[in-house]
């Protein structure tokens, strides 16, 4: 990926007045998902495996270069991380600090150090369980109005059970592996419900969390890799009804292609960027297993696109750092609302 070094200015350019918002953390988040593309293509023997761990190497740098930076965004104002967490909109991305993580243990340090990397996938898996639980928790029992509500909720309970459901499946935990589907499942259809009232109900989500509407596309796509990882990689009818689900949300995207293209590019850009990845990795198992006539070509052409798509994202996200207009300015300190804080 290009400008790798440029990206690590994260790192370095976080001050006092300069707010980290915790949708950064789908810039790692995305590349994972690319890295989970040429991983899964080296896995059919259509690349080699090296240029996935070049990428896992590069989602390790950008993760902690958004740390690194977010932690020094807090320092100032340790207060600020109740603020996020409490935040009806912002606060779900949280997941994504442990989520990504998990990703790359599983990918990036099992296959070379299989001890190391399963008791490291353990821990994120944890620590994803309590994130999601606390979430969970928050949204019982603190007011939730249905207008706050976007496909970023997703992140907590269904990305972290189902994304858990395939890294433990990978390290050979399979009974695991089955409960977090289960709680991916579960959590998909009961917020999967809720999200979609919000949005065919109630006004378009603004600006900022439109790009949140393809995180539409990506459950279906992230529960179809967990199900291969636990039941085989073989497409049979728990794939298809999967599928059948994950295509009319991706057609169903078409639609919104109009107005994506008239959205600036801002940090919430990224969350196209893992969703159209956990696709294109669900159409190359398709592919690989059903093998239609031609089906190598098709293998290599989505792999081409979304390496395009998600590298095209990378250089905007570079050129805006470098312009000084990729974060935000802090808004002066805010007392948490009171009813977050009697309900917390």
């Amino acid at each position: 990926m290009p400008g790798t070094g440029k990206l690590s200015r994260l790192a370095r350019v976080a001050h006092p007045r300069q707010r980290i918002p915790l949708n950064l953390f789908g810039i790692p988040f995305g590349l994972s998902g690319l890295a989970g593309c040429w991983l899964g293509a080296a896995a059919y023997g259509l690349v080699p495996a090296a240029v996935g761990d070049v990428l896992i190497v590069i989602v390790v740098v950008a993760w902690l270069a958004v740390l690194v930076a977010y932690v020094r965004y807090l320092l100032p104002d340790p207060a600020a991380l109740r603020r996020d967490l409490l935040d009806r909109t912002a606060g779900p991305f949280a997941a994504l600090i442990v989520i990504t993580p998990m990703l790359v243990c599983a990918e990036g340090i099992y296959p070379y150090a299989p001890a190391v990397g399963l008791v490291l996938v353990d821990v994120f898996v944890a620590l994803t369980i309590l994130l999601g639980a606390w979430f969970t928790g928050e949204w019982m029992f603190g007011p939730l109005e249905l207008d706050q509500i976007h496909p970023g909720y997703f992140l907590p309970t269904v990305a972290g059970g189902l994304v858990a459901a395939t890294v433990t499946a990978t390290v050979g935990q399979v009974l695991l592996a089955q409960a977090m589907l289960g709680l991916g499942l579960i959590c998909w259809l009961v917020l999967g419900s809720i999200i979609l009232v919000r949005l065919l109900t109630r006004p378009l989500l603004p600006k900022p969390l439109f790009p949140t509407l393809a995180i539409e596309v990506a459950p279906a796509a992230v529960a179809t890799q967990a199900y291969f990882a636990i039941q085989g990689d073989r497409v049979d009818m728990g794939a298809a009804l999967l599928g059948g689900y994950g295509l009319l949300m991706v057609l169903a995207q078409l639609r919104l292609l109009p107005a994506y293209l008239k959205l600036p590019f801002m940090p919430s850009t990224w969350a196209f960027a893992f969703s159209w990845a956990a696709v294109t990795v669900a159409g190359l198992h398709w592919l690989h297993d059903t093998a239609p006539a031609g089906h190598s070509v098709y293998e290599y052409v989505l792999l081409a696109v979304i390496t395009l798509f998600i590298g095209g994202i990378a250089v905007r996200t570079i050129v805006a750092l470098a312009a000084g207009k990729l974060l935000p300015s802090a808004p002066p300190p805010a007392a948490v609302p009171a009813a977050s804080l009697a309900n917390s």
